[in-house]
């Protein structure tokens, strides 16, 4: 509480109490903030110095209320959608042993009137069924395509299973139409649904990929993917020659997508479960995706979800219950319904309708800017991961392992979108390298140091962190086995690298391969860098340490100085601590020299 106090009017001695209550914010913009809600209280400001007491003043205290703005109890959503109650994904009841409020909050969202209209999103996957009524209104046929047949009609191929219903319930989760009395209700049941098949085929080609990845950004916002490398725990990420080719769109369409702004690309995590690490996939794992993980409807991780560092944020699906409410609602193949979807499948549409609804509200958000609002607006809520705990970084944001920085919360993303500034430029820094082979242990670690001026001095500074890549060429005699950490020197440790009791391989290793955190977002990256090292399989492994390069990405100047801070316990405060306090001392003495000349 340093050079500042309350003193009670009727009593007359220091009152903190409500100062200390906050520790995580900055104790001017606590006492301003007092100031603004509190009635009948003499306040006296204290300078450090001379201590002595600048003014003191009662005034009473009356009602200011926002308009446009209710509380959520209040807000009534009707829908005749026979499955819009099971979906408690939306509005989380306590439905099938819920837990109520654990939820996407769309409800807030849509009170406040955005629905996702005049957003476009498309669904990669095996094909979406557009004849289906709960999708045909909202279908986007000028950007739909069929990659897997090479045609304009990305309709799913029949087969008795209905094994090609995957791209139609992904879609009805984002774009299925409200009031209409079918199957649910989407997350943006306003916007418009694009189907680019290209899963249904033998082989996955390069040109398919890369073909579906870059398709019509001039029409389509948001690209959603419930697809990638196969997760049974010893397969890892695209292939050598993939690089020039199917990653190639990535900077091209985060950059010159959605009409400049940049394609949003959301991907879910992975279903390898505790076998694998969505690190290893390297779709999930890049920086130009918004990787999304799973909770299932009382807050627990499912079976399924893969943890890794690269994991932004979460959503919902079902994976460990067998309630028969307990999955993701939303439209089945030729025009059917089903409760059944699930795995982190089911977890990216979620987001991308999320999403949708924040391009709603301000229509020129960028790749980044989006990934900004995800990590100030996503929420703990009631999550919770038996075997990651919550941590804050060193900026105090708070991530876990497993579910990145929480559940995306619709109302609180919209919110803020709505008068969000673009953040500064971003930029890149090869923050150092370790050359020199180093053997790794059978027993104990590897721990080798990189220390770092993040680029200071030159025009590729980076200030504050964004993106983290640990570009990593190592082999080991079992690489399954293989446990990789890097710690910043804010003191925030990354697991890079989990077990991965499935993998044997001896020969491939990892070859320069990209390991991505976002854990420690907003932190200063100057300093040292630690990078551990260690087996923790049963077995006596031995491996070698090839190469170790840093690679920093982020931005030279603060990236909310912009930002209108409403709610002063919200992470943006956190964030903006320096400026708010320096904002405050100045308004407070803007409005003492006010006072005092009337006086």
């Amino acid at each position: 509480m340093q050079n500042r106090n309350v003193v009670s009017a009727r009593t007359a001695t220091p009152s903190v109490s409500f100062l200390s209550e906050v520790s995580l914010l900055p104790s001017r913009t606590l006492l301003w903030d007092f100031l603004a809600l509190q009635a009948g209280f003499i306040v006296c400001l204290l300078h450090s110095g001379n201590m002595s007491v600048k003014m003191a003043l009662q005034q009473e205290g009356f009602d200011r209320k926002k308009r446009g703005y209710r509380d959520i109890n209040e807000i009534d959503i009707n829908m005749n959608d026979p499955l819009f109650t099971k979906q408690w994904y939306l509005i989380n009841t306590g439905q099938a042993d819920g837990t109520p409020g654990l939820d996407l909050n769309v409800a807030e969202a849509w009170e406040l009137g955005y629905t996702g209209k005049g957003v476009t999103i498309g669904i990669m996957d095996d094909g979406i069924d557009y004849l289906h009524p709960d999708l045909a209104s909202n279908y986007n046929a000028e950007a739909s395509y069929d990659f897997s047949s090479n045609d304009p009609y990305p309709y799913p191929r029949y087969t008795d299973d209905w094994f090609n219903s995957h791209g139609t319930r992904c879609a009805g989760e984002v774009s299925a139409a409200a009031n209409n009395n079918i199957c649910g209700v989407g997350v943006a049941y306003n916007s418009k649904v694009a189907g680019i098949r290209m899963l249904d085929q033998p082989f996955m080609t390069d040109i398919i990929e890369a073909s579906s990845i870059s398709h019509m950004p001039q029409l389509i916002d948001i690209y959603s993917a419930s697809w990638g490398p196969t997760d049974n725990g010893k397969t890892g990420g695209w292939r050598p020659r993939q690089r020039l080719t199917a990653a190639a769109p990535w900077p091209d369409g985060v950059n010159t997508g959605k009409g400049g702004a940049g394609s949003i690309y959301v991907w879910a995590s992975g279903d390898g479960g505790s076998y694998d690490d969505c690190n290893c996939d390297g779709y999930a794992s890049s920086m130009w995706t918004i990787s999304i993980n799973s909770a299932i409807n009382d807050g627990r991780t499912a079976l399924y979800d893969e943890s890794c560092s690269s994991t932004l944020a979460s959503t919902f699906s079902n994976g460990r219950k067998r309630n028969p409410e307990a999955g993701v609602a939303t439209t089945d193949l030729y025009g059917n319904c089903t409760l059944r979807h699930s795995g982190t499948s089911a977890a990216a549409p979620e987001a991308a309708g999320v999403f949708a609804l924040a391009l709603e509200a301000n229509l020129g958000l960028t790749w980044r800017d989006m990934q900004h609002l995800t990590v100030l607006t996503s929420k703990r809520n009631q999550l919770h991961d038996e075997v990651h705990q919550w941590r804050r970084n060193g900026v105090g944001l708070e991530f876990n392992h497993l579910f990145g920085y929480g559940v995306l919360d619709a109302g609180a993303m919209v919110k803020m979108a709505k008068d969000w500034k673009t953040v500064p430029e971003r930029f890149h820094c090869v923050g150092g390298s370790v050359q020199d082979p180093e053997k790794i242990p059978s027993t104990g670690k590897l721990v080798l140091t990189l220390t770092t001026d993040a680029c200071e001095g030159k025009e590729n500074f980076v200030r504050y962190l964004e993106h983290v890549q640990a570009v990593i060429t190592v082999n080991a005699t079992r690489r399954g086995d293989l446990n990789i950490n890097m710690t910043s020197p804010m003191g925030t440790k990354s697991i890079l690298l989990s077990r991965r009791p499935r993998d044997d391989d001896s020969k491939v290793g990892f070859d320069k391969w990209p390991f991505m955190t976002t854990h420690t977002w907003g932190e200063d990256a100057r300093g040292t860098w630690t990078l551990e090292l260690g087996f923790v399989g049963s077995a006596p492994q031995k491996g070698v340490l090839k190469e170790w390069t840093l690679m920093l990405h982020g931005t030279q100047s603060a990236p909310y100085i912009d930002q209108v801070v409403r709610d002063y316990q919200s992470k943006l405060a956190m964030s903006k601590k320096e400026e708010l306090e320096e904002e405050l001392d100045e308004a407070v003495e803007r409005s003492l020299k006010s006072i005092l000349s009337k006086n």
